[in-house]
């Protein structure tokens, strides 16, 4: 299985030409800030939003991993994002490819942007049902990074609804695949700007399927993600005795609060407890002068 970076849980997008907002969405808590080119800028608009966007990376302090939605690399305007973004002069640590359907797609994209000391880590956006038809030779792309659902244009191309129970399949397909591959999936964002709370149920329906952390459209929604996908003190407690106990008996099958654990339990309990202590030496580490 591969092995990546995961970058934080809440990933927040803002449009290529709105400079004002460059800043907010860089400090609003969130793991992953993407400066968009594609859906949120009108075609006579993508070359300036391209050259604008440049004053997105050049914040070598930004808190959180700094990255770029670009257009479809199969596209005309896919083609132009790539000879912009490999001419800037601070590039993007993270490249989201939208209406991903190959392995290609992603190879295409390395394959303009690698260059010496510059590896881009690469996303691919899951939106298109011949893209959930292709999941496993997509997820064999060697620089794939990770996956992240697109609910809205699958659900307008499928005819379906947003609502939870309509793209339920879609959502498990895609933990499914990106588990087996090694890889974290990034579920859609919550379109209802206003409404904190229903972001809140979703992100935790999200998290119990197996998503690693959520999308944000508003800089409030990223507060909510982070704090529904981080462990909490309960889970964690629990998992560290779930760890002694498989030691307490050499992983033979045991109970812990009077629930049956087995291998399949201690293996979860381990990588959450792996998680949380790699996490807490992170910390430390970035505070020791």
């Amino acid at each position: 299985m591969k092995q990546h970076t995961r970058p934080g849980r809440a990933w927040i997008i803002t449009p290529g030409l709105r400079l004002s907002r460059f800043q907010a969405a860089q400090t609003s808590g969130a793991g992953v800030a993407l400066v968009d080119l594609e859906d949120s800028v009108a075609m006579q608009d993508k070359q300036a939003a391209r050259t604008a966007a440049q004053q997105f990376f050049d914040r070598p302090d930004a808190p959180c991993t700094l990255g770029v939605r670009m257009n479809a690399p199969t596209t005309l305007e896919g083609t132009k994002d790539l000879v912009a973004l490999a001419a800037y002069a601070s590039k993007p640590d993270l490249i989201l490819v939208p209406k991903t359907e190959s392995a290609r797609d992603i190879e295409l994209v390395a394959s303009v942007l690698d260059a010496q000391g510059y590896t881009p880590d690469i996303w691919a956006l899951i939106e298109t049902p011949r893209a959930f038809d292709k999941l496993p030779s997509i997820m064999k792309a060697p620089r794939l990074g990770g996956v992240v659902f697109g609910s809205a244009d699958y659900a307008a191309t499928v005819h379906c609804g947003l609502a939870w129970e309509a793209l339920l399949y879609a959502r498990s397909a895609l933990v499914n695949s990106a588990t087996a591959a090694g890889i974290p999936a990034i579920d859609a964002p919550a379109f209802d700007l206003g409404d904190l709370d229903a972001l809140r149920r979703e992100a935790e329906q999200a998290k119990e399927l197996g998503f690693y952390g959520k999308g944000a459209v508003h800089p409030r929604q990223a507060a909510v993600i982070n704090e529904t996908f981080a462990p909490s003190e309960e889970e964690i407690a629990r998992a560290r005795a779930i760890v002694a106990a498989g030691q307490r008996s050499g992983s033979g099958i045991t109970s812990v609060g009077g629930q049956m654990v087995g291998t399949p339990f201690f293996t979860a309990a381990q990588a959450l407890v792996r998680e949380v202590d790699e996490s807490a030496r992170g910390a430390d580490a970035s505070e020791t002068p």
